[in-house]
């Protein structure tokens, strides 16, 4: 991998863990930064989930979530793979197995009444 693409992929890494900040999340980069390498993710900071984070403009999303699986299952835990990914000028997208999905919807519910979340807002406009 050449230095620009290893620069955008830490320029991502920084963007993605900045986006996680604004919602109120302490995500960083990994220490993978400072040449480790291995089963960490690339970001850190929401627990139970294995985040991967590619900044590129073609992206093998099948392959980068196996990425993702891998390297979770390999760190000998449990947490949820996720891909954060986007192209340059373009919103960020977040890819994860299906199973996974349910799993974290199907206890959004019960973590909305015991803590009292409020509602996410509607989207689109009257009669949307």
């Amino acid at each position: 991998m050449g230095k620009f693409s290893r620069d955008k992929g830490k320029r991502g890494e920084r963007m993605w863990a900045a986006l996680c900040q604004e919602h109120g999340y302490d995500v960083h980069r990994t220490a993978q930064c400072r040449g480790n390498t291995g089963q960490a993710g690339d970001c850190e900071g929401l627990p139970g989930i294995h985040q991967e984070v590619k900044f590129v403009e073609r992206l093998n999303v099948r392959d980068a979530l196996e990425q993702s699986r891998r390297d979770a299952v390999a760190g000998g835990c449990q947490d949820l793979p996720i891909v954060a990914h986007k192209v340059s000028r373009g919103p960020w997208t977040v890819t994860m197995y299906a199973e996974d999905f349910f799993q974290l919807y199907d206890a959004w519910p019960r973590s909305k009444e015991k803590n009292k979340v409020p509602q996410p807002p509607a989207r689109g406009g009257a009669g949307a």
